[in-house]
């Protein structure tokens, strides 16, 4: 199947946007590294991690579907972070963002009657769905636990233990 090329478009727009989220992952993992909250740092280096290999599924699809990939610039992150919950919230607010990116393909795949795409986003759905929760957990256990250094410290080392598991459609 050779995809449409409105379609290609949306799907390079949104390779390139995987690889921004991935770039700004790794600049909130080094704000928590240079701030000493080395859980922190590697929860937001996984989520780096995991952006790249969204990125790469949508390259594989990409291509595999006949289509052209196109590089881009990719943006530097703002990195003006006043504070550790705003850090937190930027992350939620960055997920919500890209959930409206999978929709807005996953809307232009229906209109083109593009089953194939339309499967392949829905396991995007499901993902935006975890992140978004995920992000939502983690400022609300910062704001429990944050502000008492025990509290925190304890928030700290359960995040330094999470590790990368490659997505599987």
């Amino acid at each position: 199947m050779k995809l449409d090329k409105k379609m290609v478009k949306l799907l390079n727009d949104q390779f390139n946007a995987e690889m921004y989220s991935a770039y700004l992952y790794l600049d909130f993992s080094n704000y928590f590294e240079e701030k000493g909250l080395n859980g922190f740092a590697n929860w937001y280096m996984i989520q780096a991690k995991e952006e790249m290999a969204h990125g790469m599924m949508f390259y594989n699809y990409i291509h595999e579907n006949d289509g052209a990939l196109k590089l881009e610039a990719i943006d530097r992150p703002e990195g003006n972070y006043k504070d550790d919950l705003k850090v937190l919230e930027e992350a939620l607010k960055h997920e919500e963002y890209v959930t409206s990116l999978i929709d807005k393909i996953v809307y232009e795949a229906r209109d083109l009657k593009d089953l194939r795409t339309e499967h392949f986003l829905a396991w995007f759905v499901n993902e935006q769905a975890e992140e978004e929760a995920t992000a939502r957990d983690l400022i609300t256990k910062y704001e429990l636990f944050g502000k008492d250094g025990k509290g925190l410290y304890a928030l700290n080392d359960e995040l330094a233990g999470r590790t990368f598991t490659p997505p599987q459609m």
